[in-house]
């Protein structure tokens, strides 16, 4: 029997990373996002496409009708207004957790970011911090992760369904910073932890790190390890480039600097970026 996995945001930058790597023999994904959709070129057995937005409660219901899982991507991917983060980021996604519920999708992945805790100090390369410490966002987009992880939450406990949020670094081809070089996220990788994620027996609710094996990484790698996610890539293949142009970071001195939300620390609040 074939399943079908719903993405939302499917044609965002990680949306797109995604849906080529997530083709499979009895798999079709349903690919939903607020523009119109065109297969990629490498895109394996194509899939449907829906135009529709998260903030829309009937749409989302429709869409989630006959899906196995649901991979949250959608929503505003920068800082921006509370009433923006309210109507998208918040209500966005409770619309697609109530529509999992009611048409009894087993799991949902939730795209959180590590700007849910940009404001914890980075810890020394193989400190291993837990993938859920406690929030402690650096925007309010950082603060619209933590509500979404806790809405999973509420979701889980009342509902049983199962919930995996990730907390992802700095996905892309390659790191875009010295900072990267902690928190990159290969898109190979991402496409492994998606696949965990959706393929681990019982869910539950989890935090994970979104983040390949880095060797100046500071997250554990443990709560990945739980669900099947083995990240193949280092981003010390790419240190050289990224280190001639800017040096590593000391992770001393004031926020934007130790935390690991970085220069997000400094961000002026509910200013659109």
């Amino acid at each position: 029997m074939q399943q079908r996995i719903l993405i939302t945001g499917a044609g965002g930058r990680v949306g797109t990373d995604l849906r080529p790597r997530l083709g499979a023999p009895g798999r079709m994904l349903r690919l939903l996002d607020s523009r119109d959709l065109q297969p990629l070129p490498d895109e394996p057995g194509g899939g449907e496409y829906v135009r529709a937005s998260i903030t829309d409660p009937d749409a989302m219901v429709e869409a989630c009708t006959g899906v196995r899982a649901v991979v949250h991507l959608a929503g505003l991917p920068r800082e921006n207004t509370m009433q923006e983060m309210l109507a998208v980021n918040l209500q966005g996604t409770y619309n697609v957790l109530e529509a999992a519920r009611r048409t009894g999708v087993e799991r949902v992945v939730l795209a959180s970011s590590n700007h849910a805790v940009g404001f914890h100090p980075a810890g020394e390369p193989q400190t291993a911090l837990p993938a859920d410490i406690p929030g402690r966002p650096d925007t309010l987009y950082g603060w619209s992760k933590v509500a979404i992880e806790a809405l999973g939450r509420l979701y889980h406990d009342r509902y049983g369904l199962g919930v995996i949020c990730l907390r992802i670094g700095q996905w892309g081809g390659t790191p875009g910073s010295p900072r990267g070089l902690a928190l990159w996220l290969s898109p190979d990788d991402g496409a492994r932890l998606v696949e965990a994620s959706l393929s681990v027996e019982a869910p539950g609710y989890r935090i994970v790190w979104g983040v390949s094996r880095n060797t100046r990484g500071f997250w554990s790698l443990a709560e990945g390890e739980a669900i099947g996610y083995h990240p193949k890539d280092d981003s010390e293949v790419h240190a050289p480039a990224v280190l001639s142009r800017r040096p590593a970071p000391d992770w001393g001195g004031g926020p934007a600097v130790r935390g690991i939300g970085g220069a997000w620390c400094d961000r002026p609040l509910g200013e659109p970026a």
